[in-house]
């Protein structure tokens, strides 16, 4: 639970992720909190003892806060839960009731709700379409979905060993990194299994959230960052077989950039605005075929001509975008 200045909204996260009793080590990352976050983390350790541990560390970011949690993790399986984020819990109780009946597998993907503080409205994001309910399978055997339904970090549960054999660290001082804990286990993975529960609740509407357009705008070069590093992590083309795992990854790579252009396009500042094209470039520079793939995905098309019809048909395609993936 990676957790900065995270006093207001801590003891509720814990309340729901502590349910799951002694079989669960609940992990506290103090990254450098300047409030009551690591006393609230152990008030919990006082009382759960065996169940929540607090580990603290200068700030080093949310990703360094994971590194963290991955390191000294001892459980069979591992999730990331953002301490302003909380679980449902009948769905967790069914998430850790198929762990255990399927310790083997690689990845559990569940449900995940997105929450509204704005207007007390919610979405799930569903993939019943996608995976069969409850059965062990492999990426052969995934469906196409739709473009709201991806994989986010908030649906997976991994298996603990193989994040540490895909060599997972993320970059520290860096936010977005959620989407490398979503993209760069993903070749590694060779069993998975879905369940149809809303298990992670994501909640969206602080001010100074990421995914807050402005805030986006500011650390545009952490977005950036992370679309590079998702775009050299591997040669989809000739490195993933599985063309349905690839076809996922080509989906995942086009949101990405759709949305880190989409945000530098609609910057009031010439100096953000060179920063599309010279993405693009390195993608050029970087796969011709994969850029040719992006370029012509239907959500950068989309990008790009709102982009050539000025900047308010850019804000309306934002809202777009905000409609289909519901990030915000």
């Amino acid at each position: 639970m990676p957790s900065y200045n995270s006093q207001d909204y801590l003891h509720h996260c814990l309340d729901t992720v502590v349910q799951g009793g002694q079989e669960v080590e609940v992990i506290v990352v103090d990254d450098g909190s300047t409030d009551r976050t690591a006393e609230i983390a152990r008030e919990y350790c006082k009382r759960f003892p065996g169940i929540v541990r607090l580990e603290q560390k200068e700030n080093g970011g949310h990703g360094s806060a994971v590194n963290k949690g991955l390191e000294v993790a001892t459980g069979k399986f591992f999730k990331v839960v953002d301490s302003d984020d909380w679980l449902n819990i009948p769905a967790y109780m069914e998430a850790l009731s198929t762990l255990r009946s399927m310790s083997t597998i690689d990845l559990l993907i569940t449900n995940y709700v997105y929450e509204y503080s704005y207007n007390g409205k919610h979405f799930v994001v569903r993939y019943g379409n996608i995976f069969p309910k409850g059965k062990v399978i492999s990426w052969e055997k995934m469906q196409r979905g739709r473009l709201s339904q991806m994989l986010l970090m908030h649906s997976m549960i991994y298996r603990t060993d193989l994040l540490r054999e895909c060599g997972l660290k993320l970059p520290e001082h860096t936010f977005y990194v959620d989407n490398l804990v979503a993209y760069l286990p993903l070749p590694y993975v060779k069993s998975l299994v879905y369940i149809d529960c809303d298990l992670y609740r994501y909640f969206i509407g602080r001010p100074d959230q990421s995914v807050n357009t402005q805030v986006m705008i500011r650390r545009i070069d952490q977005q950036l960052r992370v679309t590079r590093a998702m775009i050299t992590a591997y040669d989809v083309f000739n490195e993933i077989e599985c063309k349905n795992l690839r076809r996922h990854m080509l989906h995942y790579l086009s949101m990405m950039v759709a949305i880190t252009v989409i945000h530098i396009n609609i910057a009031e500042d010439k100096e953000i605005n060179c920063k599309a094209d010279e993405l693009w470039d390195f993608i050029r520079q970087y796969d011709e075929k994969l850029y040719v793939a992006l370029r012509r995905s239907f959500i950068n098309l989309c990008v790009d001509l709102a982009r050539k019809t000025g900047r308010n048909v850019t804000l309306y395609g934002l809202n777009v975008a905000k409609r289909i993936y519901k990030f915000s």
